[in-house]
């Protein structure tokens, strides 16, 4: 796959990945921006090995081939924290010793400078998402749809330029999934992130719209 023109999304460039010498999964594709792509396969196909290689965190018995580009950019040998990727995981992962305010203020970057315009920012955030007075609450206090509206928020104030979802709807109750995963990829595109989304669940693959990659034939 030739070397994209910048602003065109996120490219798997003949990736491959091996553990212990076996081949676990073969991908080649680009994801547009504001489009999703969604991997489904069993446990242990490599699916959320997958993200760990596109976000830098890949663990060292893995053995990878390929590249990641992201809007024309090479970031295969770059370190995580200059990828500019962001992830939402099953769990939201949410800073415990923060208010809920604090941990969309944490997110923010550095060049945001000012404590009130800091805030001022956070606080837009959770209203877009719709817990406006929520700022104060401790994490812990918060439902498993409302935590996963913060998570979601705190990852894109932090101005990511794509997007990896690992089951993050997997927690929810049926009746909170749909509006919690309508939010996510609705926020996604109007950003026009590219989104690389690895999740069980067919709801999940057919909400998304986009392509679907099968690992294990499944």
């Amino acid at each position: 796959m030739a070397l994209p023109d910048p602003n065109s999304g996120l490219v798997l460039d003949h990736v491959v990945l091996r553990l212990n010498g076996a081949r676990l999964l073969e991908i080649d594709c680009r994801i547009a921006p504001g489009s999703i792509l969604t991997i489904m396969g069993e446990s242990g196909s490599g699916k959320s090995s997958l993200l760990d290689f596109v976000a830098g965190f890949l663990r060292p018995d893995f053995r990878a081939e390929g590249r990641v580009i992201l809007d024309g950019c090479d970031l295969t040998l770059l370190p995580a924290q200059d990828r500019h990727i962001g992830l939402m995981f099953q769990a939201p992962l949410l800073f415990p010793h923060m208010s809920v305010v604090q941990n969309l203020m944490f997110a923010l970057p550095a060049g945001i400078k000012g404590r009130e315009e800091r805030r001022r920012l956070a606080e837009q955030a959770l209203e877009d998402v719709g817990l406006a007075g929520f700022g104060p609450r401790d994490p812990a206090t918060l439902s498993g749809g409302q935590q996963t509206r913060v998570a979601l928020m705190r990852t894109l104030l932090a101005e990511p330029k794509a997007l990896l979802l690992d089951e993050p709807f997997s927690s929810l109750d049926r009746s909170r999934r749909a509006d919690v995963r309508a939010l996510v990829f609705d926020l996604a595109r109007k950003k026009g992130l590219p989104v690389l989304l690895v999740t069980h669940d067919e709801e999940d693959a057919a909400a998304a719209g986009g392509d679907v990659h099968r690992l294990d034939g499944e």
